[in-house]
């Protein structure tokens, strides 16, 4: 029997030393010099998770390029044969990217790194996906929610169940109850309904989208679209117009302690949940609630947005870019960093709100083991609407045409604001140049 036993004890070990070999083999055959364009090593989220790959792959030397960003940078790279072997990017206009094959399909990528595409969130791969084939790996998974100033309600006599995005008008007579001022002399904003970039939530409330979920036909002059962004904007009135709306705005302490819920600047408005975060550590006492935002039918509704790698066509060493998507973006990387922050935060008596990942993996562990409740119910109240908010978030469709796309829509609405056109005419114009975009954009794909 213990002759038995040694045998398959021997056997084991010579197994786990092949296998040992076999990842060590691996991880060498990835080396050289890693290019990157657009992404920042400005926190510990990213540094963490960039050690764990320099951990797994020592012989990388990684060369990064810090900013957004820069179309015309990456796409004249691109060009001229001389690409960076990674890129960083939004995940609404990857598709524009890869359709002017500028990015390199990922499927062998997948495969030879056996990464599990299921473990990233459906929409954000929906939006790296182009006619079937993947071209991006999620990072980043924004959610949107109401952040709202519990002293303003106060002095206007209201609370928190009276922000209600459903009603809107109960909305607008809540944006006059909060408003404070006007023109030159406005001193509090009562709803901020983030114009241009916040036009696909205010539709998707009303009931529409800006684009058919097969990525092909514009809706931008559709009648509730045009309906949205007449609401949207006609908040922007009670403050005396966009101008001095803007000119305020700008004076915000947006990342700072006198932030404009701490200098009692605004009553509510939309915001992704990393703005949470930033509340939390600069100004934690401050007289702030969170709460989902609302479709008109009353139910709860999110836009997702969030940020994507991809290889550039003509990369130079895309054998260690895929291995860096893979590792960065895997649990493992993202638990890691997760934990760094709420080492941090205890360390300096913060308020740790979490890190918000395409990874649905990653996020079981973060907020079952890691972000506990921190005892401020405001801030534990937050984590929880953006939790539960995460599975029903919607996306624009993945299109070919997502930075053309984009740029119509976003210029309709500034020509809106800007006192240029009425919303029916910007979203008509918007329409044409946005369904152009598109019917060339897919024709290229035949």
């Amino acid at each position: 029997m213990f002759k038995t036993n040694r045998v398959i004890w021997s056997a084991v070990v010579v197994l786990l030393l092949a296998l040992l070999v076999g990842v060590t083999s691996a991880q060498e055959e990835v080396g050289g010099t890693l290019t990157n364009l657009g992404f920042g090593m400005g926190d510990e989220i990213a540094t963490e998770r960039v050690a764990h790959f320099q951990e797994l792959y020592p012989n990388v030397e990684l060369q990064f390029t810090e900013g957004a960003l820069d179309e015309q940078q990456f796409l004249t790279a691109v060009a001229s044969g001389n690409p960076p072997d990674l890129v960083y990017m939004g995940r609404e206009v990857l598709s524009t990217y890869a359709v002017r094959g500028a990015l390199t399909p990922l499927t062998d990528c997948i495969a030879s790194q056996e990464i599990d595409m299921s473990q990233y969130r459906k929409v954000a791969v929906d939006q790296v996906t182009v006619n079937g084939t993947i071209y991006g790996i999620p990072e980043f998974f924004n959610n949107i929610m109401l952040m709202i100033n519990t002293k303003a309600l106060d002095d206007a006599g209201l609370t928190v169940a009276d922000v209600d995005t459903s009603d809107w008008e109960k909305l607008s007579a809540l944006n006059d109850a909060l408003t404070v001022g006007s023109g030159n002399d406005l001193t509090r904003i009562g709803f901020d309904p983030k114009l241009p970039e916040f036009l696909p939530l205010w539709a998707e409330a009303n009931g529409t989208s800006l684009l058919s979920a097969d990525g092909r036909k514009a809706q931008l002059n559709d009648p509730k679209v045009v309906e949205a962004l007449e609401f949207a904007y006609s908040l922007l009135a009670t403050p005396g117009g966009y101008p001095p709306f803007k000119a305020f705005r700008d004076t915000w302490d947006f990342f700072g302690g006198q932030n404009q819920i701490v200098a009692d600047q605004i009553g509510a408005w939309p915001m992704e949940q990393w703005y949470m975060n930033v509340l939390a550590n600069v100004s934690p006492d401050g007289p702030v609630a969170f709460k989902a935002f609302q479709d008109r039918e009353g139910n709860p509704l999110s836009y997702a947005t969030g940020s994507a790698w991809a290889i550039p066509k003509g990369a130079k060493n895309p054998v260690a870019a895929c291995a860096f998507m893979k590792a960065v973006t895997s649990p493992e990387a993202w638990i890691r960093a997760a934990q760094k922050r709420a080492e941090l935060r205890a360390e300096s008596g913060a308020i740790n709100t979490g890190v918000y990942t395409g990874n649905v993996l990653a996020d079981e562990t973060i907020f079952s083991e890691i972000v506990t409740p921190s005892g401020v119910e405001k801030f534990d109240n937050g984590v929880q609407v953006i939790l539960s908010l995460q599975e029903n978030a919607f996306a624009i469709p993945a299109n070919p045409a997502g930075a053309e796309f984009r740029q119509a829509w976003v210029d309709a609405v500034n020509r809106v604001i800007n006192g240029e056109q009425t919303p029916q005419e910007a979203l008509d114009q918007a329409q044409q140049e946005a369904q152009a975009a598109l019917d060339e954009a897919w024709a290229s794909q035949q």
